[in-house]
């Protein structure tokens, strides 16, 4: 079971660079971050017709989260996070998929650091932290698959002192981070190549052609899931193709659990 995370950086806009990679790597499951839409006006019609089952939870001009499956529909969870009847952004989506609990999650960007926007950062990675506890003890599979908007280490950055000030890389915001990994959650691509120059993001077509980017997209997993991650990587040539988005997708693949092979994969436990 392939999953994917990719931000799409504005679904509408970069339809046909999304629908070009989902033919050419075929995930089961992708998890989009800022797709920048309302609900009404995202593409769910022209993404069935290539072959895809999407939900969404959409916001006009602005962050928004989906999640799309091939040959199965999601079963929505939850949108939203929970502890925040006052907060409209669209950043958290949960869903099963054949017996596995995905999370499309767009943490806040917050910058810059000291404002708002950063305060707000912080309480919502908080929620997340909290709402993340009640997940990673289940006995299923669980992914949270996102744009995190954290630069976990220096070593996850090719030159963190031109970004030091940023939100990204501030002292608070690593520790939330810290805080949710320590919870029991395991990052699939450090997991796998834990040594490895890695980076998800480039800020324009220039450092992506010299590879100066930032890890901040992941695919965290629970004890469930990690027992069954066989491989991951970077699908980094979409960054460079015409229009793209700034972020390239992300993927792990899963196994199914031994003596499963139905169709469905995994079966949700009662």
């Amino acid at each position: 079971m392939r999953i994917a995370t990719f931000n799409v950086n504005g679904v509408n806009g970069r339809l046909p660079r999304l629908l070009e990679w989902l033919q050419k790597t075929q995930p089961d499951v992708a998890c989009l971050q800022e797709i920048k839409t309302s609900d009404p006006r995202f593409p769910g019609d022209k993404l069935r017709d290539a072959g895809w089952t999407a939900i969404w939870h959409g916001q006009p001009s602005h962050h928004g989260v989906a999640i799309l499956a091939r040959g199965m529909a999601p079963m929505e969870v939850r949108r939203g996070l929970p502890a925040g009847p006052t907060d409209l952004q669209a950043r958290y989506l949960e869903a099963d998929l054949r017996g596995v609990r995905i999370a499309s999650v767009y943490q806040p960007n917050g910058n810059p650091p000291g404002s708002p926007n950063f305060l707000y950062k912080l309480a919502w990675s908080e929620r997340l932290v909290a709402h993340a506890a009640t997940l990673v003890g289940l006995s299923q599979p669980v992914v949270l698959a996102g744009d995190f908007n954290v630069v976990p280490t220096n070593a996850d950055i090719y030159n963190w002192w031109v970004w030091q000030h940023d939100a990204v890389l501030q002292p608070e915001t690593r520790a939330l981070h810290e805080k949710l990994l320590a919870q029991g959650w395991t990052d699939a691509t450090r997991h796998l190549h834990p040594a490895d120059r890695i980076y998800t993001f480039w800020v324009n077509a220039a450092a992506h052609a010299r590879n100066a980017g930032f890890r901040m997209d992941f695919l965290l997993l629970n004890a469930a899931a990690l027992a069954l991650l066989r491989a991951t990587g970077v699908d980094h040539e979409h960054r460079g193709r015409e229009k793209p988005s700034d972020h390239a997708p992300v993927w792990i693949e899963l196994d199914q659990p031994a003596g499963n092979g139905s169709a469905q994969g995994f079966s949700l436990p009662k």
